[in-house]
């Protein structure tokens, strides 16, 4: 639950940090978390046009949350028009280690949607520093015993509409860590169709890859969604 009033927002909504255009439309709620920025938790955000600044919920993955004190600070730009949009953010937080000592963290990122031809889309998202637990599904941590660990992480995606109530998306997601060694990769590709307005139907194949813990798995994925 939150609250929006006038230019402030309080309560548990997406980070940020996260730009949720730039998610690719996938048959999963989570889409393709191996490479995206997707953090959902509590924040004061001051939003002023293209600028936001908030307040954000701490944790710390791998050390002391319990020590956690000190919010996350998350400043971000929108930039936006008829071509799409592109929106450019900072991270910075303090992080509790499990012997008790802070350490300080800093991560960006650059993410977007691009029109390209008709009703066409092309969506990318790129992070990286010290970014952590902002990587979905665990793809690193924050830290690694006393160390602050760095993260890379980028994810793209093209949807096509082959009619007006077709359409495909083709997307690739990557993040790789440097201390723990995790390396994780997603790929997909899928067909929705919309039988009504609020109902469509999708079939999705995929894989799923996970290095540091010897996952290599396809998938194959049908669905229906109703939108109100």
């Amino acid at each position: 639950a939150f609250i929006n009033s006038k230019n402030w927002t309080v309560g548990q909504k997406w980070s940020t940090f996260m730009n949720t255009s730039a998610l690719a439309e996938t048959l999963d709620f989570a889409g393709a978390a191996m490479g995206e920025v997707f953090v959902r938790h509590t924040q004061v955000r001051y939003t002023n046009g293209g600028l936001q600044l908030s307040i954000e919920n701490p944790e710390s993955l791998g050390g002391d949350n319990s020590e956690d004190s000190v919010p996350d600070f998350v400043a971000r730009y929108n930039f936006k028009g008829d071509w799409g949009n592109v929106s450019v953010a900072g991270l910075a937080r303090s992080l509790s280690t499990a012997g008790g000592e802070s350490e300080s963290a800093f991560g960006y990122s650059i993410a977007g949607r691009l029109s390209t031809v008709g009703k066409d889309d092309f969506r990318f998202q790129y992070s990286g520093g010290e970014v952590g637990r902002y990587v979905g599904v665990v793809s690193a941590l924050d830290l690694v015993g006393e160390e602050v660990e760095e993260t890379d992480a980028y994810l793209v995606s093209y949807r096509h509409f082959w009619t007006e109530d077709t359409r495909s998306t083709l997307t690739y997601g990557h993040a790789e860590a440097d201390i723990s060694g995790m390396e994780s990769a997603q790929w997909s590709v899928n067909v929705i169709k919309n039988l009504t307005k609020q109902l469509s139907v999708g079939v999705e194949v995929g894989n799923i890859s996970r290095d540091d813990l010897d996952i290599d798995s396809d998938y194959a994925q049908v669905s229906l969604k109703y939108v109100l």
